[in-house]
């Protein structure tokens, strides 16, 4: 699986932007489908992710009512929809993917997630 991330930019507090992150092929091997975030000086976090099946959830706290995850099985797309953008939302955006089935209690770890795609900048001014 190769991924492909776009849709980052430069916003202003409260603008909405949305990511996409698009797959290559051998996608009946990927389980779960993630975002993370990296700010300058700051360890990668996660925000966002989405089993490919069934398409359940898994958000951090702080993107929660805000960010919202999803998938496009036909276009294998995954896209993270963020609104009510924060300046704490300033981070290169990388989207993930692993072969794991059972990621309930782990889909938040970065050592899971097997495949990286090239990160995306968002950028929120106040």
């Amino acid at each position: 699986v190769q991924l492909q991330a776009s849709g980052g930019g430069l916003v202003q507090t409260g603008d909405s932007l949305r990511l996409s992150c698009a797959a290559t092929a051998r996608t009946f091997l990927t389980y779960t489908m993630g975002w993370f975030r990296q700010a300058p000086g700051k360890e990668r976090e996660f925000v966002a992710a989405i089993t490919w099946r069934a398409g359940v959830t898994y958000y951090a706290d702080d993107v929660k009512g805000r960010f919202t995850i999803s998938r496009d099985k036909a276009k294998t797309t995954v896209l993270l929809q963020m609104n009510d953008l924060k300046s704490e939302d300033t981070a290169v955006y990388h989207c993930a993917s692993t072969s794991q089935q059972y990621i309930r209690d782990t889909y938040y770890r970065d050592t899971i997630y097997d495949t990286w795609g090239q990160g995306t900048q968002v950028t929120v001014s106040s």
